[in-house]
């Protein structure tokens, strides 16, 4: 136990550099000038923003990738109500971000004083532990207490409200020892129910999800799939997690394996819109999460282990089987598929059609690359055609689908990954909602390379509009808008490209530059993402 002395900001970061936080994302105000304050004097590096959503998603991006806390800091009342989107995004991801937010002072409450609000009541349903911390005190173990929250499976953000009075004010306090989290172990029987079906089936497959990376279930999932020799499919942060070029890694055969399969298996992923509602045919379902409550109650499933992901991929391990027959057969439906791709990743059209740019990025991107994704259709494209070769090198805004990542994960990516290339992959309409946190990337010589996919329309509404309704409204965007230009103004570089030829010598340029710079592709406005779930 250590003594720890100081105003409120000083206990707050005291608190929170047991778990690795070494940096703060906020955008300025008064209300945490003494967070600002203990971070300037004890070398906790400070990152703002132009936006306070930038600075929870640049928060959050962190706290995926590196899978610790991190910390996002808020001013009061519109600070705290500008991030709730991205805390929102934090939550159905399941991303230990701590959100402190400033108040304001307990002792005139209620009297009308600048921007007060209570919070707590607004960010309450979108995280693990909200509350207010009434004496400066209490503020090492409050954090102790809402860390714990936020890192405990099913993990997610948590929010801390600092009263100006509280974060203020000063003190000595016994800062105890940073409590960890325990492995839970799955349900033995429910575990060994999973594993036998997983076993026994003939036509068995595998989806993986975030969870598996965030659990850090990565290693035991490549035994568990090749103990079993069971195909395996990703989606999230568990893409990556088996390299495009294993035996049991695929992606385009989704469709085939998922109808002809008697045993799905889908792990640290919930059975969302994404996999068609957990419906798959006649496969049995098994549903393997790490929490009670990340199960599924929308559809019946065979067995669901919930509990520590390493620990139920290790136990499937110690079974063994083959499938040789099956993982042909999908083998050369994922190879024909592939062939197809190739003409399209390759296909000089005017204009330029999306896949054609992801055609270019694959020849520019290293193996570890960092991709991030924030648009609808463009993005949807990155999906199909960008395969990670590692873990923990995807970023995409997740299940809430909420545009306006691209910066702030931009942000959180460069800090953890100084000396990596970092994509962001953003559609015309995305870039409205971030674009002019650039400014932030370039005055803290954040380097990174935007991609814009520029159709001059919102894709993903006007083309099923039009099938509805026969007509479109509020789906147009202004054609051919110079977004690198925006980019040169606030002091990074750009280009657009017109001409398929010229995509691979501009993204040559871009990740060469050294500054953030927006490669802005005039892509074709007729072309429609071949969509074929339901999001509903």
């Amino acid at each position: 136990m250590a003594n720890i002395e100081g105003h409120g900001g000083d206990l707050l970061l005291a608190a929170l550099r047991p778990y690795g936080v070494t940096e703060l994302f906020t955008l300025s105000g008064g209300h945490v000038f003494p967070v600002y304050d203990a971070a300037h004097r004890g070398g906790v590096r400070i990152l703002d923003v132009r936006h306070e959503q930038s600075a929870v998603f640049a928060a959050e991006a962190v706290a995926k990738l590196q899978r610790r806390p991190s910390l996002a800091v808020l001013t009061a009342g519109p600070g705290v109500t500008n991030g709730i989107s991205a805390i929102t995004s934090a939550h159905f991801n399941g991303s230990p971000v701590v959100v402190v937010g400033g108040r304001a002072p307990q002792v005139r409450w209620g009297s009308g004083s600048l921007q007060e609000l209570d919070h707590v009541p607004l960010v309450a349903p979108v995280t693990r532990h909200a509350s207010t911390v009434t004496a400066t005190a209490d503020i090492p173990a409050d954090v102790q207490r809402a860390v714990t929250a936020a890192l405990t499976p099913h993990r997610g953000p948590v929010f801390l409200d600092l009263p100006l009075d509280v974060v203020f004010n000063g003190g000595a306090v016994d800062l105890a020892e940073s409590p960890s989290v325990a492995a839970v172990e799955p349900d033995p029987e429910e575990l060994s129910r999973a594993a036998a079906l997983l076993a026994g089936a003939v036509r068995p497959v595998i989806i993986a999800g975030s969870d598996v990376y965030a659990g850090d279930a990565v290693a035991a999932l490549r035994e568990a799939a090749e103990a079993l020799q069971v195909p395996v499919f990703t989606n999230g942060m568990g893409r990556g997690a088996l390299p495009p070029e294993h035996p049991l890694a695929f992606s385009r055969a989704r469709r085939a394996a998922l109808s002809g399969a008697d045993v799905v298996c889908v792990i640290g992923t919930p059975l969302d819109f994404r996999l068609g509602f957990g419906h798959f045919g006649e496969a049995q379902v098994i549903h393997v999460v790490d929490a009670p409550a990340q199960r599924a109650t929308h559809v019946e499933v065979a067995a669901s282990p919930a509990g520590d992901l390493r620990l139920a991929l290790c136990a499937f391990a110690e079974k063994g089987a083959r499938h040789d027959d099956w993982i042909a057969q999908l083998r050369q439906v994922e190879d024909a598929a592939r062939a197809k791709d190739a003409d399209l990743l390759s296909a000089d059209t005017d204009p330029i059609k999306p896949s054609r740019v992801y055609g270019a990025l694959r020849s520019v991107l290293d193996r570890d690359a960092v991709t991030i994704g924030d648009g609808g259709d463009f993005v949807s494209y990155a999906g199909r055609f960008l395969e990670p070769a590692v873990p923990g090198a995807w970023l995409d805004p997740g299940p809430y689908g909420c545009l306006g990542t691209g910066m702030g994960y931009a942000m959180g990516a460069r800090v953890t990954y100084p000396d990596r290339q970092v994509c962001v992959l953003m559609g015309d309409g995305a870039a409205g909602f971030s674009l002019m946190d650039v400014e932030s990337l370039v005055r803290q010589e954040l380097p990174v390379v935007i991609v814009v996919g520029n159709n001059g329309i919102w894709g993903l509404e006007k083309h099923p509009m039009r099938a509805m309704y026969g007509y479109d409204v509020a789906a147009d965007l202004q054609p051919g808008l110079r977004y690198d230009d925006v980019v040169s103004a606030l002091g990074g570089a750009g280009e657009t490209v017109a001409k398929s030829a010229d995509l691979e010598p501009a993204l040559q340029r871009a990740f060469a530059a050294g500054v953030p710079y927006l490669v802005n592709v005039l892509t074709d406005p007729e072309d429609m993402y071949p969509r074929s779930s339901n999001l509903a």
